[in-house]
């Protein structure tokens, strides 16, 4: 039997909704807007709410990507890009250059993103104050407040109990001057690309349905003391075994044959592109 399914899977008062809740998202920058987190074919924390996110935006002539841990062919970005073909019949690209709407999980991609793309990140715990105020009602209190001091003492702890801040994802930022924002939890080295961006950023938490936004040229700034500013990831004296780049996120790999580890680029479409180049 031939399974018909409406455009982009949702039907199409869900896709209403959810776009609302993201006009209302970018037009308070940070804020956590409430949604009606629909069932999706995959489970609750792989991705539900940056799916519904593409799904309520996609159009026919968009053309998407889908990135997961940096890579477009992670078994999770295949089977969505899987399921957003076969419910739109929009053809996945590569190039991060080529997309106009970017899906991803836990990274930023390394070429700046340019006005009119969209960028959806997938966010697991949307609540950055949760690892200190359990209660919903609470924290809705403190960011109404502006009253962020139980943020600004888990960093100083983890100061004084390791000499450094040592978020190594997820350090929280103050969007706009205004309310603090958990940046999904791609790391630190992504965090200020989200300054100022030409292009709009859609952050999505299914499990706990909540949408926020970061529209284009937003001041961003990642949380820090003046005598210990911020520290993002670097790999001084370090270049991808593939492509040479440097100053570009990187994953540590061992080499088995040699007995010794190696770094290669994160971001695979960016080394592949690299790679091209230097060959063509």
């Amino acid at each position: 039997m031939q399974i018909q399914y409406n455009f982009a899977f949702l039907d199409e008062g869900s896709k209403r909704e959810i776009r609302r809740a993201t006009l209302k998202a970018i037009a308070i920058p940070g804020y956590q807007v409430p949604f009606a987190s629909r069932e999706m074919p995959i489970g609750r924390g792989w991705g539900t709410g940056g799916l519904q996110l593409t799904l309520s935006l996609i159009g026919k002539l968009d053309r998407l990507k889908v990135i997961d841990q940096g890579s477009d062919e992670s078994v999770n970005a295949v089977s969505m890009k899987k399921l957003i073909n076969k419910t739109t019949g929009v053809i996945a690209v590569e190039e991060t250059s080529e997309a106009t709407l970017i899906q991803s999980r836990h990274r930023i991609p390394e070429i700046p993103l340019k006005t009119g793309q969209i960028l959806v990140l997938q966010v697991p715990m949307p609540e950055p104050l949760r690892m200190y105020e359990s209660s919903e009602l609470e924290t809705k209190r403190l960011h109404g407040e502006k009253e962020y001091s139980g943020a600004w003492l888990m960093l100083f702890e983890q100061i004084m109990k390791y000499r450094s801040v040592s978020t190594g994802a997820d350090h929280p930022v103050f969007v706009h001057d205004r309310y603090v924002m958990a940046p999904s939890p791609i790391p630190k080295f992504d965090n200020p690309k989200m300054n100022s961006s030409e292009a709009l950023i859609l952050l999505g938490a299914g499990r706990e349905k909540k949408i926020y936004a970061v529209p284009p040229f937003t001041k961003v700034v990642s949380l820090a003391f003046e005598d210990v500013p911020f520290e993002p990831e670097s790999f001084p004296g370090k270049s991808c075994k593939q492509c040479g780049a440097q100053d570009v996120f990187m994953d540590e790999l061992y080499d088995t044959e040699e007995d010794a580890n190696y770094y290669q680029c994160n971001d695979t479409s960016y080394c592949l592109s690299r790679m091209n180049q230097q060959f063509s």
